[in-house]
């Protein structure tokens, strides 16, 4: 059983943004509440008498707060859309991705003729997003961020239309550019794709986060800038991954081949020397933070520790030529 009992320092997170405890307890996931009926007999008010206050006699069978629906479903509403080399779910409060799903193998990155080039490729709004939910190119001119990929181009470039859905705003996030997405990040990514050497199948999760940080008047709060013309796109405090490595494409219930770890980021400059392992944290914490459930279909006896198989570590890299201005 993989147990993590990393601690994420507080430094790691500015200040100690958030409390990365571990657990020793199995908890057991609360079922999901039925969307209410549309129509039909009202529920969840008893039948019988009714408020002293009203006069009618039954007013338990004039309740039905369902029949709201009936002038249309308000949310939330994630817009999943599917590509050829990741899956994403879109938040439309924020105009981020709620988190996006990648799958990588050693073919998909190797070196090819007609691998995809990203020069060839354009940033662009996703025009399934309704247009009122939609983040825009010109939200991110100027802002001071860079438009992050969360699935990002190397990993899609077994075909040039792979690469550019990657560049699709729904994949976008705003990152701090010099010191993070174009370094630090950039090399944790190419860790990811490094890891096809050990492993045949390597599938990432990676998505925002708003994190709490301690206020002067000792309080905990969630504050995170907006960007944009009017203000509309979130600029999250951390970006998370969640990496789950195969040896094999098929996996038995009984084999131990699954190997995992979990790493939160803040979205500043990071030393190239701050080693990788420092962002490591518990999948529950993980979890608690995000509001998302993990692998909660893997047996725990089916879990290994990523960092106990191989070593957790970045090469750094000159990416920056690599990149476009942005």
């Amino acid at each position: 059983m993989f147990k993590s009992t990393f601690v994420l320092p507080a430094t790691a997170l500015s200040g100690g943004l958030f409390f990365w405890g571990s657990s020793n307890s199995n908890s057991t996931p609360t079922p999901s509440a039925p969307i209410p009926p549309i129509g039909g007999a009202p529920i969840g008010v008893p039948s019988g008498k009714g408020s002293s206050n009203n006069t009618t006699t039954n007013t338990g069978n004039e309740i039905n707060p369902s029949e709201f629906f009936k002038y249309g479903f308000p949310g939330p509403v994630h817009d999943m859309a599917t590509h050829q080399e990741f899956v994403s779910v879109y938040d439309r409060q924020t105009k981020n991705p709620y988190y996006v799903v990648e799958h990588i193998t050693p073919n998909s990155i190797s070196k090819k003729i007609d691998n995809g080039d990203r020069k060839n490729s354009v940033f662009k709004e996703d025009e399934s997003i309704p247009d009122k939910f939609r983040a825009r190119l010109k939200d991110y001119f100027r802002s001071g961020y860079d438009r992050g990929h969360q699935a990002p181009a190397a990993n899609a470039k077994f075909s040039q239309l792979a690469m550019d859905e990657t560049f699709y705003l729904t994949n976008m996030s705003p990152q701090v550019g010099a010191g993070f997405n174009r370094d630090y990040w950039a090399h944790f990514e190419d860790f990811c794709r490094r890891l096809t050497k050990d492993y045949n199948s390597v599938r990432i999760i990676t998505g925002p986060l708003y994190l709490p940080k301690k206020c002067n008047d000792g309080k905990f709060r969630v504050e995170y800038e907006m960007i944009g013309n009017p203000p509309n796109i979130a600029v999250p405090t951390h970006f998370f991954k969640l990496i789950v490595a195969e040896k094999s494409f098929k996996r038995s219930n009984n084999s131990n081949d699954i190997a995992i770890a979990a790493f939160v980021m803040p979205n500043e400059i990071i030393p190239n020397e701050t080693p990788l392992r420092n962002f490591e944290v518990p999948i529950e914490s993980l979890e608690k933070s995000s509001g998302l459930e993990f692998l909660k279909n893997v047996s725990n006896n089916n879990k290994k520790s990523l960092c106990s198989e191989v070593k957790c570590e970045i090469i750094v890299r000159e990416f920056n030529n690599a990149l476009p201005k942005k």
